[in-house]
């Protein structure tokens, strides 16, 4: 009984965000995330303590899991995912402007599962929605960056949404994406590159494509 009342006397703020291995301890750090505010919170403004690991993984295809099950409620990860901040450690965290717990990210922690190109040439831009919700265009602020896959030979695009946070572009996506790449001179070489937001973006040099292709 004593325990009970210990319990009952904690408000949600107070409870240790790596307490939500219990029921109780995920419902406080929902309510703290909620309180965060609508939409990606200030995180990069906050400076607080760490309080240890959670036990809460995103995997490579950007499904998020917690105890080892998958999170079903999108509502729930958005939630998540809008006090999600990746510092200069290369650690990701939740945080919220009391407490900063670590998490585990495969990959990238958003996936880039739309796209939609406007305009041509300079005036290009190309968009992209995550499967949280984001929305950005790749330009100045959200680069875009290829990655060669060298376990399968293949690309891995991805694009900066927020701080240090990027989404992977999802295959679909990326074959979409290259089929509006072309030839461009970059510094003298030859390169296959995409054009966004008045930037250039390096896919691959073009004979190497061209190999590829043969």
């Amino acid at each position: 009984m004593a325990e009970r009342s210990e319990h009952r006397q904690q408000s949600p703020s107070t409870q240790s965000l790596t307490s939500a291995t219990e029921p109780r301890g995920l419902e406080a750090l929902v309510s703290r995330a909620a309180r965060a505010g609508k939409g990606p919170a200030p995180v990069e403004r906050w400076n607080p303590d760490f309080c240890g690991d959670l036990d809460m993984e995103i995997k490579a295809d950007g499904t998020w899991f917690y105890l080892g099950t998958p999170i079903g409620r999108m509502p729930l990860v958005q939630l998540f995912s809008s006090v999600l901040r990746k510092d200069l450690d290369g650690k990701t965290y939740l945080v919220t402007p009391v407490e900063r717990v670590g998490i585990r990210v495969v990959d990238a922690p958003f996936i880039a599962v739309e796209m939609n190109v406007s305009g041509s040439g300079d005036e290009q831009v190309i968009t992209f929605r995550t499967n949280v919700g984001d929305v950005v265009a790749a330009g100045p602020g959200h680069p875009l960056r290829f990655v060669d896959e060298d376990e399968t030979g293949g690309l891995k695009p991805y694009v900066l949404v927020r701080g240090r946070l990027e989404a992977l572009v999802a295959r679909a996506v990326m074959y979409e994406l290259v089929g509006h790449g072309e030839e461009i001179d970059i510094d003298g070489k030859t390169m296959f590159a995409v054009r966004s937001g008045g930037e250039i973006y390096p896919i691959m040099p073009a004979e190497k494509l061209k190999r590829q292709s043969a």
